[in-house]
């Protein structure tokens, strides 16, 4: 009964306005056991070569999981034909529902991620790349793990990283930031092949800003986290997406969304350079009574250039946070859905248009 009310009558919305009830296919958000026992979330991006193949293996898969298996893929602004292959797959592969979210721009992979995770309706939701670096059987080893375990969270970490070098020395880096900033049990491992329990899925997708950095959101929901070792292979096919931009980008996502450390940081350094600064004014008054004037106009430039150059660092990171601010006061969109296509909607066709809808 309450069921068939929910889908007549409109829930209010963040303002007020009346909003649609939630279908079935709104995700976690509509109770923990309203769909398959798991979800796997894909970002795709330049993946026409292995995307396919991905997803024939987790197909293969929908035995082994107790409850169901259902694909998410996220079509983040790919500039290949990505987006016609992937709805090839959901028209074709009939193991399993595959569901297509394509993105009107490329937004980045935590973006996509988040996208994907509004319109998984799983119990626990598996997110990872659309490369084949990880193998799609671990997905049931970390399903079971999880589940099983009763953990909010797994994440997994590789005995050896098949990644290029300027790669993995990135990926340590943002490690040993996210140790500094983020409230994370010592020593785990971040990693994009991860296991969400809808209860994390639920917490994590309310958030709204254009930043979003999905390690972080979970930190802040759960400490119940888990890590399992799972093998990783080389790349089937291309290169990374991953540019230095896109590593810096994310970077800066981890350092100024979720912690004010860069903020104290800036203040420690302008602490330490009044003090250096004081010191030397000392040193001056001293050698001006002992009679002997101070000399140096390299040294007094040198002075003033690295004061200046503190400034410029305290008020950049302070700009950081200002921008950041304002462009998520002016709704600046974490991604734009252009079109939803499900196998449901491809099989009927007096079912009208394809849903399209729009995300924060």
């Amino acid at each position: 009964m309450n069921a068939a009310l929910g889908e007549i009558w409109p829930t209010p919305g963040r303002n007020g306005a009346a909003q649609p009830a939630p279908g079935p296919h709104s995700g976690p958000h509509s109770g923990p056991h309203s769909g398959p026992g798991l979800s796997i979330v894909v970002p795709v991006y330049r993946g026409v070569a292995t995307v396919g193949a991905l997803v024939e293996a987790l197909a293969g898969l929908r035995d082994q999981v107790a409850g169901g298996i259902e694909v998410v893929l996220v079509n983040d602004g790919s500039p290949d034909n990505s987006g016609d292959v992937c709805r090839e797959l959901v028209r074709s592969t009939t193991a399993i529902p595959v569901t297509l979210v394509e993105h009107a721009r490329n937004y980045g992979e935590h973006n996509a991620v988040m996208t994907g995770l509004r319109h998984a309706r799983g119990a626990y939701v598996i997110t990872m790349d659309d490369d084949l670096q990880n193998p799609p059987e671990e997905v049931v080893k970390l399903y079971d793990h999880c589940r099983l375990g009763g953990w909010d969270v797994v994440y997994t970490y590789y005995a050896e990283k098949k990644h290029s070098l300027w790669r993995n020395l990135g990926s340590r880096f943002a490690n040993k930031v996210a140790d500094l900033l983020l409230d994370k049990p010592k020593g785990l491992y971040l990693c994009s092949f991860r296991c969400m329990s809808a209860l994390v899925v639920r917490s994590i997708t309310n958030y709204e800003g254009p930043y979003p950095y999905v390690d972080g959101l979970i930190m802040q929901v759960t400490q119940r986290i888990d890590a399992i070792e799972v093998r990783h292979l080389p790349r089937a096919e291309g290169r990374s997406n991953y540019t230095l931009k896109r590593l810096v980008r994310l970077w800066l996502n981890l350092a100024t969304n979720f912690s004010l450390l860069p903020l104290r940081l800036a203040v420690f350094l302008g602490l330490a350079m009044g003090a250096v600064g004081a010191l030397g004014a000392a040193y001056v008054i001293y050698e001006a009574l002992m009679g002997e004037p101070p000399e140096g106009w390299a040294s007094t430039m040198v002075v003033t250039l690295i004061i200046a150059g503190a400034q410029f660092v305290m008020l950049g990171v302070l700009g950081e946070y200002i921008g950041r601010v304002f462009l998520t006061a002016n709704r600046k969109p974490q991604g734009v859905v252009r079109e939803v296509v499900r196998p449901d909607a491809l099989d009927d066709k007096a079912a009208g248009p394809r849903e399209r809808t729009s995300a924060p």
